[in-house]
């Protein structure tokens, strides 16, 4: 009898809404749908189908939103890990044109879930992106500036002055306010969108680790006791995914960040620390994120790891961090720390596209997958309904190997975050 597998040790699953145990797959299901992975690409591709009329099951080798999903900083940033500018740099304006289009929506898409399936998820609103020289404030200028040519409505720039209402560090240059930003229990959000999911008649297996998917019309999709025969297959695994479709892996790396928690603070401790109780991330390459919980607690992230090393020491990691941004909180006692694994691309894109007509995937958010994977659930659904323009959008982007191989994609990279980390250092 396999292991069962349950959520990491974190602040979320500590406190996690009430959510039943599903039974792992047994036997043979037919479905209009198998969707591999019960995370957020997973879930907002299901929750959209269902809504659709579409029969779909969901296969998941662990709990829902036991991966990223259910460990990432909770916070509701737009856009994408390579902005629009960049993405005309280096694709054209057309590609521009289109995904530009899309780099506010998946936010929106957070907030329309949350209000139609009443999803406690303790959304707050207000992503900051915090500067600590003018280089990088004259950088938020710009991205302003570029957001709101494509319709984003919601942008403050913020001197250093006026950082006392932000946040209380004087490390600080400036900021830049994105008001349709914000942040959730992101574990709570993707375990509400899972049980409206099965509200509209889903079915979720967990523990139900997919070995095997056989190509045809219909594919099958096989796990150690069951399989599920459909029509349409949609891998949603990202950075938890491994080697089930090698042709899928070597194009992505996975990497770990590290997060942790304090004890309750003083509510009044609290809102000195973040007056405005928005969620803040720097400018640095190698960043640093954090926010008060909905318990007042600071939850504060950090400390990319390439190749998902799990560090032995969290706290060891990201309580120096934590301390030179609030040096206040020198005597407050960590009470959570994990780690989790996210899905690097070479272009920091996302990669979207088919593994055979009929077999869909997204992978490669990069760091922003809170949003952006409820958008690729949105484009992959429509896709599967026969409207693929916005999907092919992302699919007609070029999906690089990592250079290397397996082999030796870690230490070059590794070599690369070295370098961009002494430049923060060094703040050039």
């Amino acid at each position: 009898m396999s292991q069962t597998i349950e959520h990491t040790g974190s602040y979320y699953a500590y406190s996690a809404n009430p959510t039943p145990e599903r039974s792992a797959l047994r036997g043979s299901l037919r479905a209009d749908v198998c969707v591999i992975g019960a995370g957020y690409t997973g879930i907002s591709t299901a929750l959209h189908l269902a809504e659709a009329g579409y029969k779909v099951v969901v296969l998941e080798a662990a709990r829902v939103g036991w991966g990223a999903s259910g460990r990432n900083g909770g916070q509701i940033v737009n856009s994408y890990s390579r902005d629009i500018d960049v993405i005309e740099a280096r694709h054209g304006a057309d590609a521009a044109r289109k995904l530009g289009a899309m780099a506010f929506e998946g936010g929106k898409i957070i907030r329309e879930r949350i209000a139609k399936y009443d999803i406690q998820c303790d959304l707050k609103d207000g992503n900051v992106f915090a500067a600590f020289t003018q280089k990088q404030l004259d950088e938020l200028a710009a991205k302003k500036a570029l957001w709101e040519r494509y319709g984003h409505t919601g942008l403050q720039l913020i001197d250093k002055a006026g950082m006392k209402n932000i946040v209380s560090s004087d490390q600080y240059h400036g900021a830049l306010l994105d008001t349709w930003g914000g942040h959730i229990h992101p574990l709570n959000l993707v375990l509400g969108e899972a049980a409206a999911f099965e509200s509209l008649g889903g079915q979720i297996f967990e523990q139900s680790a997919v070995v095997d998917v056989v190509k045809g019309k219909p594919a099958k999709v096989k796990t150690a006791q069951g399989e599920v025969v459909a029509d349409t297959v949609v891998v949603a695994g990202n950075a938890y995914l491994g080697n089930l479709i090698p042709q899928l892996a070597e194009k992505t790396l996975p990497c770990g960040t590290q997060v942790v928690t304090t004890e309750r603070l003083d509510p009044a401790l609290a809102k000195s620390l973040l007056p405005g109780d928005n969620c803040v991330e720097d400018c640095n390459f190698l960043l640093d994120y954090y926010r008060l919980t909905a318990d007042n607690r600071l939850l504060y992230g950090g400390g990319t790891v390439y190749g998902a090393r799990d560090p032995g020491e969290i706290e060891s990691l990201v309580r120096p961090k934590m301390l030179k941004t609030f040096p206040q909180l020198e005597n407050v006692k960590i009470e959570f720390g994990w780690t989790g694994n996210f899905s690097l691309t070479l272009s920091r894109l996302p990669q979207v596209g088919r593994v055979d007509d009929n077999i869909y995937y997204s992978q490669g958010c990069s760091g922003h997958g809170v949003t952006y994977t409820h958008l690729a659930g949105r484009i992959i659904s429509e896709a599967i309904r026969g409207q693929s323009e916005r999907f092919d959008a992302f699919a007609n982007l070029p999906h690089y190997p990592f250079p290397g191989g397996r082999v030796f994609r870690v230490p070059m990279l590794t070599m690369g975050a070295w370098w961009y980390g002494m430049r923060d250092r060094l703040g050039v």
